[in-house]
């Protein structure tokens, strides 16, 4: 396989642009903190904001060197915002950007920063929410096409991670159309794997999985991960790009069943494209990290993050691998 690397980049990073745009031409932040340097609560207050989607500005703007954190958490310019984007600089390049400050996915972007909720993809009662779109037929399966083709990319970066000990029993948690199991079962084939799935993608889950030769060995059960029990007969719990969809509190209750049903000596893998413990970057988690803020309850987080929720239940990260595409997995065992 040659590198696809430039093709997902461009799709993942498409609201990072918009972002930045927000942030020079309708809050006009890098004037405002030149002027009285911050904390993100500071500004957060200053600006009528929500700290999730302002976090993640602010990561897009320091992993750009467009600002700078210090160690007590106080925000500031960098030489190159101060040069450029600020008011009175002999080379204000604002105007650059206010010329498309009225953009749709500019707007979309701002609308999160005030309202905190997703500002795409119209559900089924006609409201901004990815979450609700997934429950009618067309969209879903349009968008678990979507996840599918990047799926073929990252399973066998997956499957190749986990080649010194393949799980027996997987739980693919979430897990679409069943792409990682997939490339899990396809790569080991004393592995057999459930992928757990709400409707309608259980269905398009079913399709796949048959259609790969794989029905033999992939289960699909159909159960609603938050409310519903899960299968308690798996050694490894899988959540392959699924956290970055749903808030801490929403993902810190995902961990938290997934520990209760795993057995003693079981594995919970999260794989992911993860932010620097530090949220310095890297560029093309903090881009993508807002198109997911933009779309979903959630964003992109980091290992430190991750691991203090596993903490508290009683877990700890053992290891971390890169995969593809710029995702790492992370493996997490009880203490």
């Amino acid at each position: 396989m040659t590198d696809p690397t430039a093709i997902y980049r461009y799709r993942e990073s498409l609201a990072a642009v918009d972002a930045l745009t927000v942030a020079i031409a309708h809050l006009d932040l890098f004037t405002a903190i030149a002027a009285a340097p911050g904390d993100l609560a500071a500004i957060c207050q200053r600006f009528s904001i929500h700290p999730r989607p302002a976090h993640t500005l602010c990561t897009l703007l320091i992993a750009n060197d467009l600002l700078r954190r210090s160690d007590d958490g106080v925000l500031y310019v960098t030489d190159t915002a101060r040069e450029f984007l600020v008011a009175g600089s002999p080379l204000d390049a604002r105007p650059y950007y206010a010329s498309i400050a009225e953009k749709p996915g500019v707007n979309d972007f701002l609308t999160v920063l005030r309202t905190d909720r997703p500002a795409n993809w119209p559900g089924e009662e006609g409201e901004a929410d990815w979450h609700a779109a997934m429950r009618t037929e067309a969209f879903a399966e349009s968008f678990t096409a979507a996840m599918d083709c990047r799926g073929r990319v990252l399973g066998p970066g997956l499957a190749q991670a986990l080649a010194g000990c393949p799980p027996h029993r997987l739980l693919d948690v979430g897990g679409g159309s069943g792409v990682y199991s997939i490339a899990v079962a396809a790569a080991f084939p004393a592995t057999r794997a459930t992928v757990l799935e709400a409707a309608p993608v259980d269905a398009i889950a079913q399709r796949t999985v048959a259609a790969a030769g794989l029905g033999g060995r992939i289960n699909i059960v159909t159960a609603n991960m938050f409310a519903d029990a899960w299968p308690e007969d798996h050694d490894t719990h899988l959540f392959s790009n699924v956290l970055h969809d749903w808030n801490p509190t929403d993902c810190r209750r995902l961990l938290a069943t997934s520990a209760a049903a795993l057995p003693d000596g079981g594995r919970l893998l999260i794989h992911d494209m993860l932010l620097d413990d530090d949220m310095s970057g890297p560029l093309w988690a903090a881009e993508y990290s807002v198109l997911l803020t933009t779309v979903t309850q959630g964003r992109l987080y980091s290992a430190a993050e991750i691991g203090d929720w596993l903490a508290d239940l009683g877990m700890r990260i053992v290891d971390r691998a890169p995969t593809a595409l710029g995702r790492s997995l992370l493996t997490a065992v009880r203490r």
